[in-house]
């Protein structure tokens, strides 16, 4: 392993090929790496050929279940991390300087603030700022910050991660919907008994631990699943056709044809965290961008958490 390493520190390496290392190695699969970085898939595969081939040595090994990182790969994952490390901080360090109230700013949240409360406020936003061009990824998967992977992030779980300023900035409560077509094919359910003759509407097996699927769970035992949909759209779409009980967001099926039933037990509502990396925080364009994400969840608090 030392000669690998004593090559390498002899050899320039593009940080694009180090980074492919990393990425592959934490991700496990050419696809999936590529997707984090943003790049080709072929691009990813050419990069790490080139780096094995520079350091003389297989730094991963393809399996049937992904990429696993050989014993050449393991002796210089720690020295990657660390120029990793030193690469972001200085990212950040002239981020952190810029004062132009232009550039991009990269917004990481979930798909329903994404589309129905935070749109109005992007708009708003670019009209009296429009040298800011925003990127927003919409999608479930927690992304790292201190990595670079967004510049903000708008979560309804605290990021822990090192070095960010995390603040509550709202709420989100939910409700159990069904259509009338339902309804009136069903009857309404019993959820003191768990809901018995009824079907659901739920998320990936996977997500089924987030609270108010744990709650729903609770109420509707005795229920079979009719569908399960990793989008909340695609789950107030199933339960308006009549596929089942939903559990949604109040503002996504109190605005929508469903009915919103009345369990005795009340679900939880969900905190909603804003998080940005300290370096950043102060450099005008994400200043402008966290405070309007802000306003705009203390203007929709009423509607995002009812009463």
């Amino acid at each position: 392993m030392i000669d690998v390493r004593k090559r390498m520190a002899r050899t320039m390496l593009p940080w694009d090929d180090l980074q492919t290392f990393l990425s592959i190695a934490r991700h496990g699969t050419l696809s999936a790496a590529a997707r984090a970085l943003g790049v080709q898939q072929s691009t990813m595969g050419r990069r790490l050929m080139g780096l094995e081939e520079r350091a003389g040595a297989r730094l991963l090994a393809k399996t049937p279940s992904g990429f696993v990182m050989t014993p050449a790969g393991e002796a210089i994952l720690g020295h990657v991390e660390r120029i990793e490390a030193e690469t972001l901080a200085i990212k950040h360090r002239i981020s952190g300087r810029d004062i132009r109230l232009e550039g991009t700013v990269r917004i990481s949240t979930v798909e329903i603030l994404a589309v129905d409360v935070l749109t109005p406020a992007f708009a708003r936003l670019q009209r009296e700022h429009p040298g800011i061009v925003l990127e927003v990824s919409a999608e479930a998967r927690s992304v790292s910050l201190t990595r670079r992977e967004a510049d903000i992030a708008l979560r309804l779980v605290r990021l822990t991660q090192n070095e960010l300023a995390v603040r509550r900035v709202g709420a989100i409560g939910f409700g159990v919907y069904a259509s009338e077509a339902y309804l009136e094919r069903r009857g309404q359910p019993d959820f003191l008994t768990g809901a018995p003759g009824h079907t659901t509407v739920l998320n990936p097996v996977e997500e089924m631990g987030l609270p108010e699927m744990v709650w729903f769970a609770g109420l509707t035992h005795q229920t079979v699943p009719a569908i399960r949909h990793n989008s909340r759209y695609g789950q107030r779409a199933a339960a308006e056709a009549g596929m089942g009980l939903a559990v949604l967001s109040r503002f996504m099926g109190d605005s929508s044809r469903l009915v919103r039933l009345a369990p005795a037990l009340a679900p939880p509502a969900r905190d909603v965290f804003l998080g940005v990396h300290n370096d950043i925080r102060h450099t005008p364009r994400i200043r402008a961008v966290t405070d309007a994400i802000a306003a705009s969840m203390r203007a929709e608090a009423r509607r995002l958490a009812p009463a």
